[in-house]
Formats: C-alpha cells, structure tokens, sequence
C-alpha cells in the first residue's frame, strides 16, 4: 500500500488571484501536485495600483516569479496636493510611505506568478467549489463548472483557499462570512485611466484630501496612471443600492467639484473595469482546519490602506511551501506556517487601521499633513521627518524575509 509520504501530494488551490497562483508555486517548490480552479471564464488583466515591499520581493524570488516583475516607479514624477478649487502644492504620495516599495499593477504580480507555473499544473476555469467534507486521510471536494453546470467529486490531501475577501472556502469550512468580517466603515473605488488626467502631467501624481474622503492618482513611468477614490460611510450596504459612480459622486457632496475631481468622477463613469468595494478586514482565530487553510484576503485580509496585501499573499505562500517540505505531517506544517506568520499579518492588521489616516484623513488629519509639508520644506526639520519615516518599525516590518525570519 502506498502511503502519504510515498506518493506525490495532491491540493486543491482555489483562486488564480496573486495568493492562488503564489501558493501552487510554493507548493510545486514542496513536491506537491496543485490543481487551480477559478469560479472566472478566464484570467483577469489589468488591475489597480499596488506597492510590493521587501516581504513580498524575497517570496517573489523564491517563487520563481521576481523575474516576470519590474518596478514601474515615475522617478521623475510629483506628488501635488490640490482642493478642488485649483489650488496646487507639494503633496506625499505613496512612495513617501515607510518602506521602499515597487510600485506596479496587480496584473503585473497575476501575470508574473502565472507564467511561472508550470506546464504540468492543471487550471480550471468557471468552476467553484460546492461542498468540502474532510478526514483524517484527505479533503472530498465537490467542483461544479458554472458554465455547463456539471459537477465531479475529487480527493484532495489538501484544499487551500485563497478566493479573496467573499471566500467560498471560508463559508464551506469555517461558516459564514458575518463571523470573520470585520467592517472598516470605508468605500473605496479603483479603476485605471486611458491616459492622463485634465492638466496633470502623466509623470506626476496627486491626492485631493477632504474630511472622510479622498482622491488619490497613482503614476507609472511606463503605464497610464490609476486612480483610488475612498470615502467614509456610516451605511456599507447602502453604498451597493445604486451604480458606483452615483454613489462616488454623492459621496462628494452636491458642491461643484472642479477640474480634477470632475474629470475623475467622469472616468470613472466610463470605466470598463472598476474596483468598487467595501474596506474590510477578516478576523480569524485560526486559519486552518485539518486539511483545509486559507491563504491571502480569504484568511487576513489586511485591506488596500495597509499596502501588504500583494506582499502578505506571496509570503503567506511562499511559507506554505517551505512548511510542507519541511513537515510531512499536514497538521504539524500547518500549524507551524500560522505561528510563523501570524504576528506579522497582526502588524499588517494594525497598519491597515491606523492608515486610514493617510488615505481617507479626517479633518484634524489632513491638518496634521499639512504641518507636515510644512516641516519638510525646512531642511533640519525636514532631515529628522524623513530619518523617521525610513527608519521606524513600519519600514522594517514590511522589508522582513518572513520565511528567513
């Protein structure tokens, strides 16, 4: 008879986003046998803009992913800050942020990982998982595809679920999504440009910040900019009651808006791909049960204001791997993974909160920035601001080698 340890390893990834395709690499790295499904007809492309940090590029480069990356940082770019009324200024934007990031598009990191796959693991599209009943020997996993309706029942060793914030996993597994999501009380809105905005140069970038609400756009030396709009709600279901772009729009008040923001509510109007959605966090006491961990959004999400979401979901797979090859017992490299990494995703947590304040400041907060350009535009004043946001436990925790570490 054939044992566990005998035999190539069989998992079931659910998810082709940027902790999907990361973990079927780290799990390929582990001797194991991935299969990918995606409840999509096909791959996304494009995406929003995101940072990749230190954590991130050391578990790209195991993964044998960093290659397919480059940073797309506009070195010769400004960051204004404006109102809508035209008034312009030097403004921080996100690479002022602690940590020294590469700045690129989510579909930069999907299409890395996924041209690192290799030729040999099966991808399966439009298909879901309907049921998981698990023993001690392995995970029974009922697959539907949801374009022919047809379902099959397969054997898994292992099923990770990394199929983002609304995981289905999670649901099957662990129960209902109102158990683990943890509502921020924010909306945020992202979407790419077709070119530049109004009178800003394509190089440069620029935040509009007014209380409980915001406008952000992301340049890139090689690509058209992208945009981030977030504002406060007291009512999250409310904002899913009409089409985004009324809501945004609401969300500004009825005030003329000016030049940018009018032509930023406008393209995002015309979007043909939008990121609309709640910000919320998922809260876990444990991220696995027996046979079945979840991986990326579906187990920490730590939300687009911390900027660790891309980061955190490769190193989360990148120490999957590295667990399983090193423990033969599933338990055992399970438990070990979640130890290992648990006190980093709580940091990320944390920051995720706490920077709220720079993406979506209050009143006093944006008051506080401003005293802040001020104080940089003074050299001994300016020298001390920049030593500490180079220098503090947010730079380092997000440069870390989790898995080295």
């Amino acid at each position: 008879m054939t044992t566990e340890t005998e035999r190539e390893r069989r998992a079931l990834v659910v998810g082709l986003g940027i902790s999907g395709v990361g973990t079927a690499l780290g799990l390929k790295r582990a001797g194991w046998q991935p299969v990918l499904i995606e409840k999509a007809s096909q791959r996304r492309s494009g995406g929003y803009f995101v940072g990749l940090f230190g954590a991130g590029k050391t578990a790209a480069a195991r993964l044998g992913m960093l290659d397919g990356l480059h940073d797309r940082t506009a070195l010769d770019g400004v960051t204004y800050d404006m109102d809508r009324f035209g008034e312009w200024r030097y403004g921080l934007g996100f690479r002022d942020i602690p940590g020294e990031p590469w700045l690129m598009l989510r579909g930069d990191v999907e299409q890395a990982g996924f041209e690192a796959l290799p030729a040999d693991v099966e991808v399966r599209y439009a298909t879901v998982p309907t049921s998981i009943d698990q023993d001690d020997d392995g995970v029974t996993v009922t697959l539907r595809n949801t374009e022919d309706g047809t379902s099959v029942t397969e054997r898994f060793d292992l099923v990770v679920g990394a199929d983002g914030l609304r995981s289905t996993v999670r649901r099957l597994a662990f129960g209902p999504d109102e158990r683990y999501l943890r509502r921020l009380n924010y909306m945020i809105a992202a979407f790419q440009l077709p070119g530049g905005l109004d009178r800003l140069a394509l190089h440069d970038g620029c935040t509009l910040l007014e209380p409980d609400r915001s406008l952000w756009v992301f340049p890139f030396a090689d690509h058209a900019p992208t945009v981030l709009i977030g504002y406060r709600t007291d009512d999250v279901d409310a904002e899913f009651t009409e089409p985004p772009a009324v809501r945004v729009r609401k969300a500004f008040g009825p005030e003329p808006t000016g030049d940018m923001l009018g032509a930023a509510l406008e393209a995002l109007a015309a979007a043909d791909e939008l990121l609309f959605d709640s910000v919320e966090q998922v809260r876990m006491d444990r991220w696995h049960k027996g046979r079945v961990v979840l991986v990326g959004d579906s187990a920490w999400c730590v939300t687009l204001y911390a900027g660790m979401g891309v980061s955190a979901g490769l190193a989360g797979a990148d120490l999957l791997g590295s667990m399983l090859r090193r423990h033969c017992d599933v338990e055992r490299a399970l438990t070990e993974w979640e130890r290992r990494l648990r006190p980093y995703l709580s940091y990320y947590q944390q920051l995720g909160v706490q920077q709220t304040a720079v993406f979506t400041p209050n009143r006093k907060q944006i008051g506080v920035r401003r005293v802040m350009m001020k104080g940089m535009s003074m050299p001994v004043t300016s020298s001390v601001l920049r030593f500490m946001r180079t220098h503090n436990k947010s730079g380092r925790m997000k440069e870390f080698d989790i898995a080295r570490a």
